[in-house]
């Protein structure tokens, strides 16, 4: 047994399978932390464009403009705009009931809604696995440890402190890891779900402020559709 007690001893001297739940760990702890990296920055990005957008939206710009100035393949709050907004000017156009005009309005910035919910809430569920997981992982690697160390003490005759103590932080490297791998994960994984609940809620209350002016402006602005059949 290595007299030494650094963490990188620790990991060399354990056993292949303590080493490999160790190496699971590490792997686990570097995509948690890749994840953080990338769904922050990219819930950065949507909250920006969605704060312009709101901008934009409350300044009192002509819809047509807006529609206009959309990016082709829009994301985010440009998309549940582009669907509503498209949908109404194209239904509006026929002869068809104001009533379900606007359901099917609706209905197009729901579905909008959902998948946007899809597309913000995406690989959140692996760092909710990685949190739950990690503690149980590492504990199963504390436990195999433990089980070398009784194997270990019952071939020799006397047992003694020093004997015991470097088996013992052997086996509490695993748990060490895994707990330095969940924390992180759950204390971002509750952040950046926090921040995909805020986002969600603010495209719900575009959606509805954009149903309601739709419909209040259905009989008296007609020119709304204009935008989308030139840009169809």
């Amino acid at each position: 047994m290595q007299s030494s007690m650094s963490i990188v001893s620790l990991i060399e001297g354990a056993s292949p399978v303590a080493q490999t739940v160790m190496m699971i760990l590490l792997l686990a702890s570097a995509l948690s932390w890749l994840l953080i990296f990338l769904r922050g920055l990219d819930l950065r990005l949507d909250s920006r464009d969605l704060a312009e957008f709101e901008q934009l939206f409350h300044s009192g710009i002509d819809l047509n403009q807006l529609y206009k100035d959309l990016p082709e393949q829009p994301t985010g709050v440009s998309k549940v705009f582009r669907d509503g907004f498209r949908n109404f000017c194209q239904l509006s156009h026929s002869n068809i009931d104001p009533a379900v005009t606007m359901e099917a309005v609706g209905s197009a910035m729901r579905l909008a809604l959902s998948r946007e919910g899809t597309r913000l809430n995406r690989h959140l569920v692996v760092l909710a696995t990685i949190s739950s997981a990690s503690p149980y992982i590492g504990l199963f690697g504390t436990v195999w440890g433990i089980m070398g160390s009784f194997q270990a003490l019952g071939a020799t005759s006397q047992a003694t402190l020093a004997t015991v103590a470097p088996w013992i932080a052997e086996a509490l490297v695993a748990t060490a890891i895994g707990l330095f791998t969940a924390i992180p994960a759950v204390i971002a994984y509750n952040g950046l779900s926090k921040r995909v609940a805020d986002l969600q809620t603010r495209l719900a209350d575009i959606a509805e402020e954009l149903h309601t002016l739709l419909l209040t402006s259905l009989h008296t602005r007609p020119n709304l559709r204009v935008a989308a059949r030139e840009k169809a």
